[in-house]
């Protein structure tokens, strides 16, 4: 009985033991993990803040420099500036001229692309993804070419990765590390703004802008005389194709090709520049725009449509595997990356359209958003997008970014714009015209007027899923506040009250008001 009795209480303390041993473990795997969790937070924007934002005063940003080439040039914003400093950010715009073929190069950073004008084609290679675009020699008579090594003759046609149409109104995402070209086959300029975003949690360099050609040999030629520098400092930059850093013999042996292609690889006495005339057509397989108006809209629309179905496929599969977990006791599952659909991920969308405006005000304009919602890819580049359309003295609401910048770039017309800080002060209040930049910081708060000729804009959020609070208007701040809140904040009267909170039943984009039209009367009589 007593062995009996001993044997029991040993194997119930051997019981206890081992729980507390996974107790312990389960604590530790838990911290190890909150730990690891702690770390990505803070890392996911690892360089924002190595300086403070010292953005007392404001003002509007032009380019500083230009960079010429044989069909076009890039204008370059001062990335030395403390609000893209602040941001994160730097800004570009290319002109590529008609038969420009902008050279294939990748960067350091998240770059997201606005085509203001203009059509083209669009190349990126995905790593690891496959040649979907191929032809056998037929097509490409007069151009295939030939192989003769070691007694064995082979013929090939034409195999490359997929080809994108881009157009006015696209924004266009480019993934850090992945290369990409840009050929303008329109009858006019084909124009591009860009924000290079230095603070993407994919950079493990440092804030400075750094552009990997693969061909060519790109010199700068600049206006005023005005050198590149990099960001903190007045170093002078030579930008070349990254084969120049190779030796002759050593490019020869990688690509088993002759010594003079190889010294042609690297480029060295080409002075053609980062934009290049292709003197004859360029020929690219890919898919023929058919005819019939609003054709291409179609075809993005049932591109979106098959990219929402294979996302509800991920998401199925998901919740399946989420559930095998749970069965099998996990407490934690891996999502899935998004390397798994980069070779068929939609990297355009276009933001022109109105029918497609998130805000629509007949009096007034509209507003457009583009988000990793409606784009994922830009939950990889921690971007997003706003296209705004105003009319003749129309007004955005007071309102700020609550989790991003903005980057505001003026496409046409103009506006005045105020900002007001943190501390009550007006650190901006002036006038934005085309071709200007102006950095609006996360929660300070913005009011937009457009001028007698309307204003046009896009803007570049530093968050794939940028939230913003309106002050005025319906659904604001103030609506959402009790009336006696507004009385005794103000000192103002209940009647007071409901007028700061009713008077404004528009949501976000304001007709010119009653007050605001007899000013505009008194002035063209003055006049």
């Amino acid at each position: 009985m007593a062995n009996r009795i001993s044997g029991a209480a040993l194997f119930l303390s051997c019981l206890g033991f081992l729980l507390l041993i996974h107790s312990c473990s389960g604590q530790i795997d838990g911290q190890i993990a909150d730990l690891g969790g702690s770390v990505r937070r803070h890392q996911r924007h690892p360089l924002r803040f190595r300086s403070e934002c010292r953005l007392e005063n404001l003002h509007v940003l032009e380019p500083s420099r230009r960079i010429e080439a044989e069909a076009g040039y890039t204008e370059l914003w001062d990335e030395n500036e403390e609000a893209l400093t602040c941001a994160g950010s730097a800004f570009t715009r290319h002109v590529i001229r008609r038969n420009g073929l902008f050279l294939p190069s990748y960067s350091n950073s998240a770059e997201l692309m606005y085509v203001v004008q203009g059509r083209g084609l669009y190349g990126v290679t995905m790593p690891g993804c496959p040649e979907t675009y191929q032809s056998d020699e037929s097509q490409f008579r007069g151009r295939q070419g030939t192989s003769e090594r070691e007694g064995v003759k082979r013929f090939f046609g034409e195999r490359h990765q997929k080809v994108r149409e881009i157009r006015e109104g696209d924004i266009v995402a480019q993934i850090p590390g992945t290369a990409f070209w840009i050929h303008n086959k329109g009858q006019s300029d084909l124009v591009l703004i860009s924000v290079i975003y230095t603070s993407n949690e994919q950079n493990q360099l440092d804030q400075n802008i750094r552009k990997f050609f693969l061909a060519g040999n790109p010199q700068e030629g600049s206006q005023g005389g005005r050198r590149h520098r990099t960001r903190g400092s007045q170093q002078e930059t030579k930008y070349g194709n990254v084969f120049q850093g190779f030796d002759d013999e050593l490019l020869q042996e990688t690509f088993d090709v002759e010594s003079d292609l190889a010294r042609k690889v690297k480029g060295e006495d080409d002075r053609r520049g980062h934009i290049v005339e292709v003197r004859e057509e360029l020929q690219i397989v890919h898919p023929m725009i058919e005819g019939g108006e609003g054709w291409e809209e179609r075809e993005r629309e049932r591109e979106r449509e098959r990219e929402r179905e294979r996302e509800r496929e991920r998401e199925r599969e998901r919740e399946m595997e989420r559930g095998s977990s749970r069965r099998r006791g996990s407490s934690s599952q891996r999502q899935n990356g998004a390397e798994e659909t980069l070779c068929t991920m939609r990297l355009r969308e276009n933001i022109d359209n109105p029918e497609r405006a998130d805000y629509y005000n007949p009096r007034a304009g509209r507003i457009t958003t583009l988000n990793s919602f409606s784009l994922p890819i830009l939950s990889f580049l921690q971007l997003s997008a706003e296209k705004g359309v105003l009319y003749k003295d129309a007004v955005v609401a007071p309102s700020y970014y609550m989790n991003s910048h903005a980057l505001i770039y003026v496409l046409r017309g103009n506006a005045r714009v105020q900002i007001a800080g943190d501390n009550g002060q007006s650190v901006f209040d002036g006038k934005l015209q085309e071709n200007q930049v102006l950095v609006v910081p996360q929660n300070f708060v913005v009011i937009k007027k457009a001028g007698s000729e309307g204003f046009e804009w896009v803007a570049f959020r530093t968050s794939d899923n940028a939230m913003k609070n309106n002050l005025a208007g319906r659904l604001s701040v103030i609506r959402g506040l009790p009336e006696d809140v507004l009385v005794n904040s103000y000192g103002i009267s209940r009647d007071d009250a409901r007028k700061l909170k009713y008077n404004r039943e528009e949501l976000t984009v304001f007709s010119p008001s009653s007050r605001s039209a007899r000013g505009l009367r008194r002035d063209d009589a003055a006049n």
